[in-house]
């Protein structure tokens, strides 16, 4: 009995043989999965980001590269100039809103635009007025109109266009029990402790300017133009003073 389990044990193993039909198929579907993924890679190399590549006429890239040339010469020029003078401390809130195309603009003008979230044309901010700030506006100077809001236009914008972004979701500003779960903490339970604490600049400004998302502000799809592509009725960009309230009622 034990002889033959050894014998058992030492005999080859048979080898199953496969169809010569289905060894064709198999071959068949590796080279039809083979180049499927060719072709996936190379449509991948053709997109970037997830969006297909878009072809720019050369007229594009000398308007782009005059204007970056153009915003590179005036920051030498600014870098030249004495620093300009803070404003009175009751003019420590501004309201910056973009109201020119940005395509083709330098980096350093893209990455201020990027740090005060205008990222979309007629988006606005609020920022704390100091050293830093002013001397980031000036970089984007040509590009966005801004100036001291006073406590009306404040109350509208949030009232009527404030937002939050919540678990990735954009919330209005319709509930006070959002504002004081997310706010409780820096004492701001309801919409007028928001308004107050971004109208007054207190020590929570930056938590509250972060907490409401960029104005989406309006503009008639019809609205008048001028050469450089200002809307004529908001005016020239740069800084409007007291005039960003007249600004800040049309397009809101």
């Amino acid at each position: 009995m034990a002889e033959n389990t050894i014998v058992e044990a030492r005999s080859p193993k048979v080898i199953k043989l496969v169809p010569e039909n289905l060894l064709k198929k198999r071959k068949a579907y590796q080279a039809i999965k083979a180049t499927e993924a060719k072709l996936a890679l190379l449509q991948k190399r053709k997109t970037q980001k997830g969006r297909p590549v878009r072809f720019k006429r050369l007229e594009d890239f000398l308007k782009h590269g005059k204007r970056q040339h153009r915003d590179e010469r005036r920051l030498q020029r600014a870098n030249h100039r004495p620093p300009v003078d803070l404003p009175s401390p009751k003019n420590s809130l501004a309201f910056v809103v973009r109201i020119r195309e940005i395509k083709g603009v330098s980096p350093k003008v893209m990455k201020v635009l990027h740090m005060f979230r205008l990222r979309k044309i007629f988006s606005g901010t609020f920022m704390r007025i100091n050293r830093s700030s002013l001397k980031m506006l000036k970089t984007i100077e040509p590009y966005v109109a801004w100036g001291f809001p006073n406590l009306k236009s404040v109350r509208e914008l949030i009232l009527k266009r404030g937002q939050a972004k919540i678990n990735k979701r954009k919330v209005a500003l319709t509930d006070n029990t959002v504002i004081e779960k997310h706010m409780g903490k820096h004492g701001i339970i309801c919409l007028e402790d928001l308004i107050h604490e971004i109208y007054s600049v207190g020590k929570n400004f930056k938590a509250a300017s972060n907490f409401l998302l960029p104005f989406r502000l309006s503009v008639a799809r019809h609205a008048a133009r001028d050469q450089v592509g200002l809307l004529k009725e908001i005016g020239d960009a740069g800084p409007r003073a007291e005039d960003i309230n007249r600004v800040i009622r049309q397009l809101n």
